[in-house]
Parts: structure tokens; C-alpha cells; sequence
């Protein structure tokens, strides 16, 4: 197995989140596209701003890196006409996997036709365009029983309106990774939440992303079926080692 293969390398970050002026952030972003390149990960996960300056340097360098985005980052509470505007645009400035925040919060109120209506068109804007697909549900915002429901919604709405070819570019993704829970919960991918997901998905696919900081969470998460993972510490998995970052 080639465990680099299964890693998106990400940075997600602004540069007030960061604590450091723009022109530092515009370089950690190099540094992150940079590494992903020099390691041969699967994708470099980035900003919607920063694709075009991945898509430059990894052509410079002839590599096969994906580049993926962010849509709707990190809250999905965007009317869907703002979700495709954005996605739209990602598009156009080359990224190949749009990783879309579903509005939670509009699911946990009960108006899943709202959902139902937002995967079905960023679904067909992202497979029109040939692009991955990923839904990003916030498994640290929800209970098990809404994991569960949320997971089977997205499944069954993509076997209801598209061709089963179609069925491994569309991802169920557990976190964005910036949730802030209370008490030190985690807010990202576990064991537990991501069986859940894998359980009630299938046979789309998912990805593990926040809280997978060690080749051994890593694997784990592989054997279960996970098919990508999503994490800032792609090198530090890689080599073995573990990572002290959250995401």
C-alpha cells in the first residue's frame, strides 16, 4: 500500500486564523502545495484562492497532485446558488475535487428537501465538469442517530438521480476540522463516527478528515474502508512519526 495515496494534504487556514500577515500565510500555502508535490501525495487541499497558485506550480513541476477546495467553508449555511457560484468559479481555476459543506445546521432542523436539493446540484455542477464530489456533514456537530440519517440521505439521493459509474467520485467527508466543540470533544474523524458513515454510505465513498494524526490512525481508518484522508500532516503520517496539529 501506498499510504501517500490515500492522503490530501491540507491547509485550511486564513491568515488571521493563523496569526500571521498574508504574505506568511501565501507562503505556508506554498510550502503545504510544495511538500505535496515532493511527497507525490494524492491531492493538496487548499482555499479557493489559492488553486490558481497550485495549479502554476504543480504544472511547473509536471506533477500529478490533485488540487482540492473547500465550498461553503466551514459553516454550509450559504444559499445553493452562493454554493455554486463558488464552485463555479473553483472550476474554473482548475481544481479537480470540490469538497462541499452541506448546511448541518438546515438538516438538523428537519428541511432535508433543502439537502436533497443542494447535493443533487452540486453533484451534477462538480460530475459535469468531471470533478470529485464531497460532502462534508460535521460528524462533531451531529448525534450518531443524525450521522446515520445524514449519511443514508446523501446515498440515497445520489443512487436516486445519478448513474452508479458515477458513485466512487461522490465522498461522504466527516469534519471540516475548525467545528469548535466544548469540553475537548474531538471535531474531526473517529472511529466510532466514521464506522457509522461507512456503514450507512456505502457504496459511495469516504473520507476521514481532522484528528488522523499517526500512520497507525491512519491505517486504522484504511482498513475500515476509508479511501482518503484529509489532514495537515500528511509528512509527519507518511514518515510515521505524529503530529501535535488538530487538523
Amino acid at each position: 500500500m501506498n499510504i501517500k495515496q490515500y492522503l490530501d494534504s491540507t491547509y485550511l487556514k486564513t491568515a488571521s486564523q493563523a496569526n500571521i500577515s498574508e504574505n506568511e500565510n501565501t507562503l505556508v500555502v506554498q510550502n503545504f502545495i510544495q511538500e505535496a508535490i515532493d511527497e507525490g501525495f494524492k491531492l493538496i487541499m487548499i482555499r479557493p484562492e489559492q488553486v490558481r497558485l497550485a495549479k502554476k506550480m504543480i504544472v511547473q513541476a509536471n506533477s500529478k497532485v490533485l488540487i482540492g477546495t473547500v465550498i461553503d467553508f466551514p459553516n454550509g449555511a450559504s444559499e445553493l446558488e452562493a454554493k455554486l457560484e463558488e464552485a463555479q468559479q473553483a472550476i474554473e481555476n482548475h481544481a479537480d475535487e470540490l469538497d462541499f459543506v452541506i448546511n448541518y445546521e438546515a438538516f438538523k432542523r428537519g428541511e432535508t428537501n433543502e439537502i436533497k436539493k443542494e447535493i443533487i446540484a452540486c453533484t451534477q455542477l462538480g460530475l459535469s465538469h468531471k470533478k470529485v464530489v464531497k460532502f462534508i456533514i460535521e460528524v462533531a456537530a451531529l448525534s450518531n442517530q443524525q450521522i446515520v440519517q445524514v449519511s443514508a440521505l446523501i446515498k440515497n439521493t445520489i443512487i436516486a438521480n445519478f448513474k452508479e459509474d458515477n458513485y466512487q467520485n461522490v465522498f461522504v467527508k466527516s469534519s471540516t476540522g475548525f467545528y469548535k466543540t466544548e469540553d475537548g470533544l474531538p471535531n474531526g474523524a473517529t472511529i466510532p463516527t466514521i464506522i457509522l458513515m461507512l456503514e450507512n454510505s456505502n457504496p459511495l465513498p469516504v473520507k476521514a478528515a481532522g484528528g488522523v494524526r499517526t500512520l497507525d490512525e491512519a491505517l486504522a481508518m484504511i482498513r475500515l474502508g476509508v479511501k482518503r484522508i484529509g489532514t495537515s500532516a500528511a509528512k509527519v503520517i507518511a514518515e510515521g512519526k505524529t503530529s501535535g496539529d488538530n487538523y
